[in-house]
């Protein structure tokens, strides 16, 4: 396994935690994780890349060893993050940003809005949210204040097994030792010595903000640079494009990207860094220059 080590730094008054593998002198690759995640969550990935490289990951905040706000979270912080964050480890040249989920969708953004800065993204099911309809606008708003009155709380374990056995449950193709070594970073002890995922509660609270696709296309349409978009065959996220009128959709957010290459990941569901660590960095490094 490779090692990592741990690094803290300072974004936009924010504690953030970011975990590194590889020599300073290699080139420089950052994994941004999804939402409920951590950076640790990247470590198959990188012990299955063939080639040297410097791997940066953050753990965005409110998430793993980074500073919770302790109240609700805007999507928009993590472009400020990410920016910020390229500033300090790759200051003079662009580079690739590998994204999973809620971190494919921060750097599908960012290279439409600061394309200086990127070089190539690499996205796993980072594709853009659901579309809301804009008569759910006053029920979000209700449901978002009745979260802020009543506190969110967060999932509790009565230990770091029975948090494996969870993590298990959700994805039967994790292995136990996978389980066992992603529990260590995903959860942390509370003061009844129960386990706790690390991750700020509000996280959980719904957003009153409605998605609006048209957005992020406008950003999309602006990405000059490779970008290769993954999928996973059995993922859920891969379930709401289907039908006719799913795919259509599906195809119209691929289309926005001007120099795009698409793959399917077989035998694998939304967590593929997890599912297929081998077979994802064998996709990854042949498109990477």
């Amino acid at each position: 396994m490779a090692t990592s080590t741990s690094e803290f730094i300072e974004l936009r008054g924010m504690r953030t935690h970011v975990r590194c593998w590889g020599p300073a002198s290699a080139p420089v690759l950052f994994l941004l994780h999804g939402w409920m995640d951590v950076s640790a969550s990247f470590q198959f990935l990188v012990d299955a890349f063939s080639r040297e490289w410097r791997v940066v990951a953050p753990d965005w905040r409110g998430f793993g060893g980074s500073q919770w706000n302790n109240h609700a979270y805007w999507f928009p912080d993590y472009i400020a993050d990410l920016d910020l964050l390229l500033d300090h480890y790759s200051p003079d040249r662009p580079t690739c940003l590998i994204g999973h989920s809620l971190g494919g969708n921060a750097a599908c953004l960012y290279a439409g809005i600061r394309p200086e800065r990127v070089a190539t993204v690499v996205t796993l099911e980072g594709f853009g949210l659901y579309v809301s309809e804009k008569d759910e606008a006053p029920e979000r708003y209700g449901k978002w204040l009745a979260g802020l009155r009543a506190g969110p709380a967060s999932n509790r374990y009565a230990d770091r097994a029975a948090l494996a056995a969870r993590l298990r449950a959700v994805n039967p193709r994790l292995l136990p030792s996978q389980a066992d070594f992603l529990v260590l970073h995903l959860g942390q002890e509370a003061a009844d010595r129960s386990i706790v995922v690390a991750a700020d509660p509000y996280h959980k609270l719904p957003s009153p903000i409605l998605y609006h696709l048209d957005d992020a296309k406008a950003c999309w349409r602006r990405v000059k640079v490779p970008v290769l978009w993954i999928a996973a065959r059995d993922s859920f996220i891969m379930k709401r494009f289907s039908g006719a009128e799913g795919e259509a959709d599906y195809r119209e957010r691929i289309a926005c990207f001007s120099d795009i290459r698409v793959e399917m990941l077989e035998d694998a569901g939304h967590n593929m860094h997890h599912d297929q660590p081998q077979r994802l960095a064998q996709l990854i490094e042949a498109f990477l220059p």
